[in-house]
């Protein structure tokens, strides 16, 4: 069909052009019929019943080719047939027929004579539309006289002998988005899904349209047929009239008045549903969406309103399965009333969790999934229902009250419910209440189902997030350290930003602070990844530009999506010194304890981890005992909207601010930074202040490679130990040292063994030889020769552990310093 437009239309025939005093071109009243699977009349509308002159209760369920005239046929014609060629014919034709049969599967529409009641003879125009889908309904039929577009006076009507039903895409008219809103109206006792879905199809098939010529179309609007004020005004003249003289209001009168409160009924509903869609759904917070359904239905729907919830639900658990039983716990989350303040408090907190009996109306909505519709709670009901509440006498406030009870489902799944109450002396909830009431749950429970998931997402995502974060100890060799973490705003909860600190050989430490780019379980998921692989190349004591180096190649191997940034610093107390690479990280602040001072580090940036093919760097910068290293993610310095540089400054100087402890330094930059608003991302901080290790705690020694050098080992450890007053440690300490250096003899090539005692927090003792295979734990039996001196040190050491060098290989133990 050519699509013609609305300016190729005559004058006075656009969409919404008058067309006479009657009726505007395009807005005619509609019959609107809706058949089900069985052929049967499920739907049939006011104005069904003003063309076919049957009403609601006849035709419903009836078979609908017995209600729609179907006999004869339409004569052949091209685009216009003359008036009075449709009178030999009656019915509305084969093809209506064949849309009743479910014969056709596509759109139909026709114009035909008929004989409706009273042998009157009409002129209907019709557009039949199958229909698919999850409901029962099958064929959508609109129909329309064709009579009601003449106008009072004939000389401004149109010529509605050349009027042919046709179809178009709506967007072919101006003011597409408005046919679309308004064609739900002719649909109104049926819910918003049912409804939506039949307008889709519509929509879909083809718009219905009046056409005058293959370029002469306009749209055809739902028109209720709401009489004008005029009308109004007359009928009510009309009525006084009558009940002054005594008689009985006239018939035409009664129906018309009827039909006006049904549609000003129906548009209210429409109207109160649209202003709760607006009102619940603004986030996705659970708590602040429980809150917002029940106020959206108090006052204006009803007095007295309390929101359940399944306790899954409530605990931000996984979807609920199952249907729930009488031992299912439901937690009130939320009442809403416009009584007496304080009045339910006592007697139904909000946070109670009850189960429901099965012979009440809530285990029957929770049960069923459908409304539950109670007028008037007699005494026997309410009592019934007290019963439920130990040592509480609820009855006053819920007998001879109206009750409607709505699932909140989701998925078809009950998520909850809701208690709705009127006070006794309002109007009782009725059948088109109970309609209303469940497409308020229907949108209710869609809404907080989106907030549960959301909900149980991010707890996921913290939760795994939580559980990859390192719980660091305070202190480390030469080095006190203090974090913070701050998980992200609404927007942006949940990221990949992590730290970490690793023991090294040496008495060292690695520093790592690192940011996934983007946010949820993918982000933190990948965290958790390189947070894994830092920490295994860390103990092989990979440099920092290869540690770096091996981790963008890993970041590739996990996939093309992969972006991190990351600093790595090794410290190394008794050099003196902090070793750094950095992969397009924000560069650290280092505070210098001499003069306060505090300085961005110019450091080579590198590209992000998983870029891909770019070198790394590393340097090493001096550093001095007290000197405070600051590391942080971008969340911490970077706001929309502003420079980076503002960030940066206001870390140095926050940063250099006197404070009593790690922590305070910590939550002093936390207060600085964190104030402005704008920040989204989430933020790791990491603070090292770098004591540094005095040369005279520390104490080294070559060994041969001959099994005498393990006396000579045991006598110097124990010479030294004297030296730092540690006499208590003697006699493990040689003993372990024996044990390690005759294994280092054993297993050595040609470099001569490194022995070195380190005094800090705890006694360190390393040995380092030239041999790369670690020792392994084994279990030794009473006659094994070998296998014993790593279970002994095992059993005596505080800690103990290995790792691979450039040179070889480091094994260590500590031991508790004892209290002095």
């Amino acid at each position: 069909m050519d699509r013609g437009s609305e300016r190729d239309a005559p004058p006075g025939r656009g969409a919404g052009a008058g067309a006479g005093e009657t009726t505007a071109a395009g807005r005619v009243p509609l019959a609107v019929v809706v058949v089900d699977r069985d052929g049967l009349v499920s739907h049939w509308s006011r104005g069904a019943r003003r063309l076919f002159g049957v009403t609601k209760e006849e035709a419903i369920g009836q078979a609908a080719a017995d209600l729609l005239p179907v006999s004869g046929a339409l004569p052949d014609e091209e685009d216009t047939v003359p008036y009075g060629a449709y009178d030999a014919y009656d019915g509305l034709g084969p093809d209506l027929e064949s849309s009743l049969d479910g014969r056709l599967f596509y759109p139909a529409a026709g114009r035909a004579r008929l004989t409706a009641v009273g042998d009157e003879r009409l002129d209907v125009l019709w557009w039949a539309y199958p229909l698919v889908g999850p409901g029962p309904e099958r064929l959508l039929v609109l129909a329309a006289d064709a009579d009601a577009l003449r106008g009072d006076d004939p000389d401004d009507g149109i010529a509605v002998e050349r009027i042919a039903p046709a179809f178009a895409l709506h967007t072919d008219f101006p003011g597409a988005e408005e046919l679309a809103r308004r064609l739900p109206e002719i649909l109104p006792s049926m819910s918003v899904e049912e409804g939506a879905r039949i307008v889709g199809q519509i929509l879909e098939l083809g718009y219905p349209v009046l056409e005058f010529s293959h370029n002469d179309r306009v749209p055809v609007t739902p028109d209720w047929g709401v009489p004008r004020r005029a009308e109004r005004k007359a009928r009510r003249e009309r009525a006084a009239r009558a009940v002054a003289a005594g008689l009985p209001l006239p018939q035409d009168i009664a129906e018309e008045d009827g039909e006006d409160l049904e549609y000003a009924a129906v548009r209210e509903r429409l109207e109160f549903l649209n202003e709760v869609s607006g009102r619940i759904g603004t986030s996705l917070d659970l708590s602040r969406t429980i809150i917002e359904v029940s106020r959206a239905v108090v006052p204006r729907f009803t007095d007295v309103a309390g929101t359940y919830l399944r306790e899954q639900v409530v605990a931000g658990e996984g979807f609920p399965e199952g249907v729930p039983d009488t031992t299912t716990m439901w937690h009130r989350v939320a009442l809403e009333h416009t009584d007496e303040p304080g009045r339910w408090d006592d007697v139904v907190p909000v946070g109670e969790a009850m189960p429901f009996p099965a012979h009440t109306p809530f285990f029957q909505c929770m049960t069923t999934g459908e409304p539950v519709l109670v007028p008037r709670i007699s005494e026997e009901m309410g009592h019934a229902i007290a019963a439920q509440f130990e040592k509480r006498d609820i009855r006053p406030l819920i007998t001879h009250r109206s009750m409607l009870v709505v699932p909140l489902k989701a998925r078809n799944v009950v998520l909850g419910f809701m208690i709705l109450l009127r006070h006794p002396e309002r109007v009782e909830f009725n059948d088109m209440d109970r309609v209303t009431g469940a497409e308020l749950a229907a949108r209710a429970g869609l809404v907080l189902d989106n907030a549960r998931m959301y909900t149980y997402q991010e707890s996921v995502a913290e939760t795994l997030q939580d559980s990859m974060l390192p719980h660091i100890p305070p202190r480390m060799a030469g080095c006190d350290i203090a974090t913070r973490y701050l998980p992200g705003t609404l927007l942006g909860r949940v990221g990949g930003d992590w730290f970490d600190s690793v023991k090294l050989p040496g008495a060292r430490t690695a520093l790592v602070v690192g940011d996934v780019m983007g946010h949820g379980l993918n982000s933190a998921a990948m965290m958790g990844q390189l947070r894994t692989a830092v920490q295994t190349m860390a103990a092989m004591d990979l440099p920092p530009a290869q540690l770096l180096r091996n981790l963008d190649d890993l970041a590739q191997r996990l996939g093309d999506n992969y972006l991190a940034t990351c600093l790595y610093v090794v410290y190394d107390p008794i050099a003196g010194e902090v070793h750094i690479a950095n992969a397009g990280h924000i560069p650290p602040v280092i505070v210098h304890a001499e003069d306060g001072r505090s300085e961005l580090l110019d450091l080579p940036t590198g590209a992000p981890i998983g870029v891909g093919g770019v070198p790394f760097e590393a340097v090493r910068v001096r550093v001095r005992p007290g000197d405070r290293l600051v590391m942080c993610t971008d969340g911490l310095v970077e706001v929309r909207g502003e420079d980076i540089g503002v960030g940066l400054a206001t870390l140095c100087e926050s940063a250099a601010h006197p404070a009593a402890s790690m922590d305070d330094a910590c939550d002093t930059i936390i207060r600085a930074l964190n104030t402005r608003g704008g920040r989204k991302d989430d933020v790791a901080l990491l603070m090292a202040r770098l004591n540094g290790i005095e040369p005279d705690d520390v104490a080294e020694w070559r060994l041969a490679l001959d099994p005498i050098e393990v006396g000579r080992a045991r006598a110097a450890v124990r010479e030294q130990l004297h030296e730092w007053g540690l006499g208590r440690l003697v006699r493990p300490t040689e003993l372990l040292v024996s044990e390690l250096v005759t294994n280092a003899v054993r297993h050595s090539h040609s470099r001569p063994i490194e022995l070195r005692l380190v005094r800090g927090e705890t006694l360190l003792c390393e040995v380092d030889d030239d041999d790369h295979e670690l020792p392994t734990l084994l279990s030794a039996g009473p006659t094994d020769e070998f296998g014993r001196g790593l279970r002994i040190v095992s059993t005596l050491a505080r800690e103990w552990g290995t790792s691979r060098t450039s040179a070889g290989k480091t094994v260590w133990f500590e031991l508790t310093l004892p209290r002095r």
